[in-house]
């Protein structure tokens, strides 16, 4: 009985650490897969005589500019967006309320629909005061995130500076015959973090330059930070990540010509075909190729987890993992069969091949 005691004292003690200790592994991880990221840049510049610290400081000062570049761009675009969303609004409901009395034969009036918005119903004052009630909660969220990037990306730098002394001091814990076996491992993840980046940020520049020029073309404003929300967006959020990125756009073009809105989703939706079938295989074949089901698949898995960290993380983890199982699991040569492609088969030999098998 002490003894089962003694145990359950245990247990209860370390499932407590865990869960304390939970957000802290969390950060650990980020941190690692982003110096497995850092790690080509740094170790191309150490390799031309840069000394290693310095390389580290330069490619972290250029990821962190772009990261700031691309916050105040998307608070530009969010204040200006709303802000003509709020003075095009009278408009455009005016231009709706007649639309329908037109086509539906009615009589509705602005004032019918404003008296029935802040008189008859509560939703915005029950809004209002939620609000009011979570302004704290929300202070204490946006410090904590600040404080979460600053220890992440503290251990970012850390890591990649220190990669040979990391990776040294692991391998000093395991005996010769593993060591070799664990460097590959890391050697993967490195060539697999860092190509996912690299082409998701080549695949990021040319959508953001396709879809700036384009936007500039149909006279909107912030053409080049629309281009810019778009290339980050579409490339980083896969498969469905430039129908989320033409949302922006299309409600600013809603306010100014609904007609351009037209045209910007016949553009979303032929860019991200090309996209699809000619600039990623061409770009990825050298870096990581994940499949795009699987990729959307691994996003969801990821944030179901571990919410935005993981669903960032997904796709990098899951082009290592599948260079490992190239790696490591047999594979078998698959004889030809029509079975497989099912192309040119008449249903006279599926009932042949179905009753021979019989």
């Amino acid at each position: 009985m002490v003894l089962a005691l003694a145990l359950l004292g245990l247990f209860e003690l370390v499932n407590w650490a865990a869960h304390q200790l939970i957000g802290i592994a969390i950060m650990m991880t980020v941190a690692f897969f982003v110096s497995l990221a850092m790690e080509p840049a740094v170790d191309g510049l150490a390799a031309r005589g840069v000394n290693r610290g310095v390389a580290t400081a330069v490619v972290f000062v250029i990821v962190f500019a772009c990261t700031a570049g691309f916050v105040a761009t998307l608070g530009v675009l969010m204040v200006e967006t709303v802000a003509n969303v709020v003075n095009e609004l009278p408009r455009l409901i005016g231009e709706l309320v007649d639309w329908v009395n037109h086509t539906f034969h009615q009589k509705f009036t602005l004032d019918q629909l404003r008296d029935r918005l802040f008189k008859d119903s509560d939703i915005i004052s029950s809004y209002a005061a939620r609000a009011a009630n979570n302004v704290w909660g929300l202070s204490s969220t946006v410090l904590g995130g600040i404080a979460k990037f600053v220890t992440i990306a503290l251990f970012s730098i850390y890591m990649t500076a220190d990669g040979p002394k990391l990776r040294r001091a692991v391998c000093s814990l395991l005996p010769p015959a593993k060591q070799g076996a664990v460097l590959h491992a890391w050697d993967l993840a490195i060539d697999k973090t860092g190509g996912y980046l690299y082409s998701r940020a080549l695949l990021a520049v040319i959508s953001a330059i396709a879809h700036g020029a384009f936007l500039a073309m149909l006279g909107l404003p912030n053409s080049l930070a629309l281009g810019i929300w778009f290339g980050v967006v579409a490339s980083f959020v896969p498969t469905i990540g430039t129908y989320l990125a033409g949302i922006l756009p299309i409600l600013v073009a809603l306010t100014i010509n609904p007609l351009d809105a037209v045209w910007i989703v016949i553009f979303v939706v032929v860019y991200q075909w090309l996209q699809d079938y000619v600039l990623q295989p061409r770009i990825t074949a050298k870096t990581v190729d994940v499949n795009p089901a699987i990729a959307l698949l691994s996003v969801m898995v990821g944030g179901a987890l571990l919410g935005a960290v993981g669903a960032l993380l997904a796709i990098p983890a899951t082009a290592t993992l599948q260079a490992f199982l190239k790696e490591y699991v047999t594979r078998y040569e698959v004889a030809e069969d029509p079975r497989i492609d099912r192309q040119g088969r008449t249903r006279k030999e599926r009932k042949r091949n179905r009753a021979a098998n019989d």
